[in-house]
């Protein structure tokens, strides 16, 4: 597969993840349980139509833990995570585009933003546990050979059961892309880098210790 077509997907599948969490979340579709939803069953999704492409990670956090344990090489990390980057603002846009001003200022465009009262090292912690399971869940169901064919359907409800969690938190975003496509273009960064700095520890995290002690000899 050519990587040109990796970033295509890699991009379609963040857009399609941050342009539903966007809406959502704005529209207030469900309280937390829809939004939780509609997160989940996008990634779940997604990853089932893009994952033979790109290995549907749509995250930059998936992609460094993927890297963190030799799944992936640098130079397709960082396009990776530039078509990533770019495919959350696009969606981030077209959401703007489309919602009530008055809904999207409110819910500031959906960007995930720690609670009032939330200090940065709880909220970090809190991403990095987070994104340890998404990540961990990606490894035990979509990288590691023994695992049933059924990666898409256990990554989205790690999502959702993330947000359920800590969604009036953190925000749990879990994907640096998620935060910063709705963040650069509603100029929302309150706490930005709770999003960059907990989930890439998180997604190291776990692309450590699923190999080393959990894996397969070369799996």
């Amino acid at each position: 597969m050519k990587l040109s077509q990796k970033m295509v997907a890699e991009a379609i599948g963040t857009f399609a993840l941050t342009f539903i969490g966007i809406t959502a979340i704005c529209m207030n579709v469900g309280g937390l349980v829809g939004v939780a939803l509609a997160h989940g069953l996008a990634i779940a999704v997604m990853v089932s139509a893009m994952g033979h492409i790109s290995g549907g990670h749509f995250n930059p956090a998936v992609t460094i833990g993927l890297m963190a344990g030799g799944k992936i090489k640098t130079n397709d990390t960082i396009a990776y995570i530039i078509a990533q980057l770019g495919g959350a603002v696009l969606a981030a846009a077209a959401a703007k585009a489309v919602l009530p001003p008055l809904l999207a200022e409110g819910a500031k465009l959906g960007t995930p933003i720690p609670a009032p009262g939330i200090e940065y090292g709880p909220a970090i912690l809190a991403e990095i546990i987070l994104t340890f399971f998404l990540v961990l869940v990606v490894y035990g169901t979509a990288v590691d050979q023994r695992a049933p064919k059924v990666g898409g359907l256990f990554i989205g409800l790690t999502v959702t059961l993330d947000i359920l969690a800590a969604g009036p938190i953190t925000g749990a975003s879990m994907n640096p892309a998620r935060t910063f496509g709705p963040a650069l273009i509603g100029g929302y960064w309150e706490m930005h880098l709770v999003s960059w700095v907990g989930p890439l520890i998180g997604g190291v995290l776990a692309g450590v210790v699923y190999p080393k002690f959990l894996g397969k000899e070369g799996m």
